[in-house]
Parts: structure tokens; C-alpha cells; sequence
């Protein structure tokens, strides 16, 4: 059965280039951002994980860490991270999960629980683990984006995203189609006129169902 948003995602201790982890207590009080890949020198991922460290001081803004997922072992991390760092000009400074045994990957539904990995195996065999979680600080799914193979992702969104759920998260709204930080926000449809202005002062009545206002606080 999938992951779905707001159920606590699945506690793990796996080995990284860094070391063992507990997964959640590596969490700890901080957002979280585990992205997946199928394999280990892949042209997109390595384009993937460059421009993943290239952001590092955007994660750290909003107490976020990253964490990477690979089906290779940690040696393969340790010698692929040379050519991320040649393609995204920055350090790799988060550490990347090995899961050769596929215990993450089968446990997070990326894989079929009868999923295996052949001798010689290609990226093909893991297409499936190309998978984006934002998880929260109370271990819960906050966001979930899954790509095929085919296709970079746009970390830019993700960051975006991120800040769309931290927003909600801490103010109590909602946001629009193409939000960004600073832009208005929307009231939800469960606070009544009146608590609205208590809350949050002036607010704008585009639709009876639809009101915005500035990002309170």
C-alpha cells in the first residue's frame, strides 16, 4: 500500500557514505527531503544531486535536511560523488543512503515487495525509485513527487513546495497556484468571516469560498 500524506513514514537504520542512521532520529526536530535514484553513475541523477548541493544554504534556511537514496553500495557513493561535485560545482555535503538490499526502496513502496536486483543489473531494474518525500519534524508525509527516469527534477519546485508547507504548516492557511514566498495566501474554507478577522485583519473576498490575505505574522 502507497505512503500517504500524513501517515508517520516508515522508521529505518541504513548505512551512508556518513555512517549508520536511525532515519528518525536522524530527522531529529528538522524537515526532511529524501529523494531516490535508481543507480549510481546515471547521467540525470548526477545533474540531480549536483543541483541538490548547490542548494545547500536554502535547505539549511529552513531547517531542512537532505538526504539522498541509491540501490548501489557505499563505495559506489563515495567514488560517484566526485563527478556530482564536477557537474554541480558544490560539495556533497548530505550524506546518500545505500540500499542495495532494497529494504528502503520496498518499504517506502518504490519497489514491488518481490523486486530484486539481478547480476549486471541496469538502471532499468530500479526504474521506480525515482521518488520525492518532504517529511516533517513529527516523522509524518508531508509531500510525495514521483518522476520517470526520463526526467530531472525541478528542485526549484521542490524548494517551493517546501516553503508552501512550511507556510500552511506554521500560519494555519492555505496557498494558491504558483505561490511564492511573500505573495498572498488563502484563508481556509473551515474559518467563518468573523474568526477570519480576528486572525488575520484584512482579508480579500474573491469568491464566498475563496478569501486571501497577507501571510500573517
Amino acid at each position: 500500500m502507497s505512503l500517504r500524506i500524513n501517515e508517520t513514514v516508515p522508521n529505518f537504520t541504513a548505512e551512508t557514505n556518513q555512517g549508520p542512521i536511525v532515519f528518525h532520529d536522524w530527522i531529529g526536530d528538522s524537515w526532511a527531503i529524501l529523494f531516490s535514484h535508481p543507480k549510481d553513475f546515471t547521467p540525470v541523477c548526477t545533474t540531480e544531486f549536483g543541483a541538490v548541493a548547490q542548494l545547500k544554504d536554502e535547505w539549511e534556511k529552513r531547517n531542512t535536511k537532505v538526504i539522498g537514496v541509491s540501490v548501489d553500495g557505499v563505495d559506489d557513493h563515495n567514488k560517484w560523488i566526485g563527478d556530482i561535485e564536477k557537474v554541480g560545482g558544490a560539495d556533497v555535503g548530505f550524506p546518500i543512503i545505500a540500499d542495495d538490499g532494497l529494504a528502503l526502496s520496498k518499504a517506502y513502496d518504490m519497489l514491488p515487495a518481490d523486486a530484486y536486483l539481478p547480476d549486471g543489473r541496469t538502471p532499468a531494474d530500479s526504474a521506480t525509485v525515482r521518488t520525492v518525500y518532504i517529511i516533517g519534524p513529527d516523522k509524518k508525509l508531508k509531500l510525495s513527487m514521483t518522476y520517470p527516469m526520463t526526467v530531472g527534477r525541478n528542485f526549484g519546485e521542490i524548494l517551493r513546495a517546501l516553503d508552501a508547507l512550511q507556510t500552511s504548516e506554521t500560519k494555519g492557511v492555505a496557498t494558491p497556484a504558483n505561490w511564492q514566498v511573500g505573495q498572498d495566501v488563502i484563508i481556509p474554507a473551515t474559518v467563518n468571516n468573523e474568526d477570519a478577522k480576528k486572525k488575520f485583519g484584512e482579508f480579500t473576498t474573491v469568491l464566498p469560498y475563496l478569501r486571501t490575505t497577507k501571510v500573517p505574522g
